[in-house]
């Protein structure tokens, strides 16, 4: 519970207020005598390059500083051993349970590296209990299920929109299309800025958090419609953080084996907010006017922010081990301990690295065949929710008479079935695909794709079933059984188009994730402008027809990637090769 809250914002707001001395980290008790003498000693040597394995690595001594401790003191002794040219010039401390890795960065130089004290480094996030990754994952699934809830919340209240701005119903869904692209676009800045290690990730989720909550205030009190377009866009580009990032903290937290499961459960919270807004909005716009469904929003991420203020730590490996590596050149006085992030930019100044943070998102988008693939993949699939959710008020209140309140009911069908798919899911994960990880836990990224393939073909069964059931002679629930084939099929995917991007390009999952996030966002929120118009010319029928055939349109990029995925990785300089 200590180390939770020492790195969340509180405790960071805390110890800045009151002093490092509350709630120390490990190597801020007493540590400076013993690692000032361990540093001057190595800082002596000098490293030569020898080629080994296909890498460069040194030819140099390793000196063993065993630190014990003496009536409160600490005494230090220097071992020297002869290392194999294969092994790296490194300097290894013990002491109070911890060991300190600092390998030198460069052959002839005084810098070194600042890594974990050991393979069990307790502040290695992939090494937290089982506990503080649930309490984490829990965390970011409310705050993401908090922001996904208010665009289709708003929805409910499109007739009262209508009315007290007088606009029409195209017009009124711009309330909707605005905040989609505003969390498509939010995380093209927010998402690289959570990479930078002097940031990492738990600054831009609280602060975007606040903005986001006290954003609401002047959306719910717009005095024209512009002004409600503005805010519904900003809010949307603020809250757009987790959407993005929420897959590269969990990435953070899990290694590869187990983060399948996390991002199942990320992914199957996040569909909830689309489905259940609806029906949470549609009670609310009835009784009290839209404005309520705004207020809805503000009250569900207020209570996220709380949660995350005071429990969410800092999960950025690389920004835990910038801000280690600070606190050690501060106790030992010694500037030459480095991470291997602040080397990396040393060459670069601050407005290089963030032009550079900017830029990756799309050109990963656009210059990586995978990404743009899949990427596109997903799009349409988000569009297709998007607007046929738009069909639902057409088919329920138009043809079997729901009311305004209740038509949220309908939904329900889709949640049922991401929930009855969701321990299949983990059965396969289980018996069939952890088989296949190595023994490092990592998979083949290509072997994630055949669950996604056959529900590729689910999908547009999906469409076609909901589209020529919709009919009066017919039973409300058959269309709403076809439904449920909707939420079967895309949360697979999406988990599968998720863990494949983060296993191809770990090195730039948020980057990625962030470009996913804009493509998704662009076309979810240009969909539903058409959607009424679409389904009122072509029918229920032909409308969910014409959908059902582009799925069917796009059925042939899981096998594509399935046989020549990993060519094509092999190819690039960006994704990961060592499988």
């Amino acid at each position: 519970m200590a180390s939770l809250i020492r790195d969340s914002a509180f405790g960071h707001l805390l110890r800045f207020v009151l002093g490092s001395h509350v709630l120390p980290h490990s190597d801020e008790i007493d540590p400076s005598t013993a690692w000032r003498n361990a540093v001057h000693r190595e800082s002596s040597l000098k490293g030569k390059r020898t080629p080994s394995a296909g890498s460069e690595h040194f030819d140099a001594q390793r000196r063993e500083l065993q630190i014990t401790r003496d009536e409160g003191r600490y005494v230090s002794s220097a071992i020297s051993e002869v290392i194999s040219p294969s092994a790296s010039d490194s300097l290894r401390i013990d002491g109070h349970k911890n060991r300190a890795s600092i390998e030198r960065a460069e052959p002839g130089t005084d810098h070194f590296l600042v890594g974990w004290y050991s393979d069990g480094d307790l502040d290695n996030p992939q090494n937290w209990s089982q506990g503080k990754k649930l309490w984490i994952l829990f965390q970011t699934c409310f705050f993401t299920w908090s922001i996904f809830i208010g665009s289709s919340i708003y929805t409910a209240g499109l007739t009262d929109v209508e009315e007290k701005f007088g606009v029409s119903d195209v017009a009124a869904t711009l309330g909707l299309t605005c905040f989609v692209a505003g969390y498509g676009i939010g995380p093209m800045l927010w998402a690289p800025l959570s990479e930078i290690p002097q940031v990492g990730r738990m600054p831009i989720y609280i602060g975007t958090l606040i903005v986001f909550v006290l954003f609401q205030v002047p959306t719910a009190l717009a005095r024209n419609f512009g002004m409600l377009l503005a805010f519904r866009f900003l809010t949307g580009f603020f809250g757009s953080p987790v959407l993005a990032n929420g897959g590269a903290t969990i990435a953070d937290i899990y290694n590869a084996q187990h983060r399948t499961y996390a991002i199942t459960m990320w992914g199957l919270v996040a569909s909830l907010g689309p489905i259940v807004g609806p029906l949470v909005g549609g009670f609310a716009a009835a009784a009290k006017g839209w404005t309520w469904t705004i207020w809805e929003i503000m009250w569900l991420s207020g209570f996220a922010l709380v949660f995350l203020f005071f429990f969410f730590p800092e999960t950025s490996p690389s920004n835990i081990l910038y801000r280690r590596a600070h606190r050690l050149r501060k106790a030992t006085r010694n500037q030459n301990l480095r991470s291997q992030s602040e080397l990396d930019a040393a060459d670069q100044n601050f407005s290089e690295v963030i032009t550079d943070a900017l830029v990756r998102p799309i050109t990963l988008n656009f210059l990586e065949p995978i990404v743009l693939a899949l990427n596109l993949y997903i799009a349409l699939v988000y569009a297709l929710l998007y607007l046929w959710f738009e069909s639902f008020p057409i088919v329920f209140i138009g043809i079997y008479g729901f009311s305004e309140s209740t038509v949220g009911l309908s939904y329900l069908g889709i949640l049922v079935g991401a929930l009855v798919v969701t321990p299949v899911f983990f059965v396969y994960l289980k018996y069939v695909q952890e088989p296949m990880h190595s023994e490092n836990g990592s998979l083949k990224p290509e072997a994630r794709l055949p669950v996604a393939i056959i529900c590729a073909f689910v999908l547009p069964i999906c469409l076609f079933w909901f589209g020529w059931t919709s009919r009066s002679d017919v039973p409300w629930i058959v269309p709403v059984i076809g439904s449920s084939l909707f939420g079967f099929s895309v949360l697979p995917i999406f988990n599968v188009v998720l863990n494949y991007l983060a296993d191809a390009y770990p090195q730039y999952a948020a980057s990625v994730l962030a470009g996913n996030d804009l493509m998704r966002a662009a076309f979810g929120a240009a969909f539903p402008l058409f959607a009424r118009a679409m389904y009122h010319r072509l029918g229920v029928g032909w409308a969910s027809s014409l959908l059902g055939f582009l799925a069917c349109a796009f059925i042939p990029i899981p096998i594509i990637l399935f046989r020549y995925g990993e060519r094509i990785r092999l190819a690039s300089r960006r994704a990961r090769r060592d499988y």
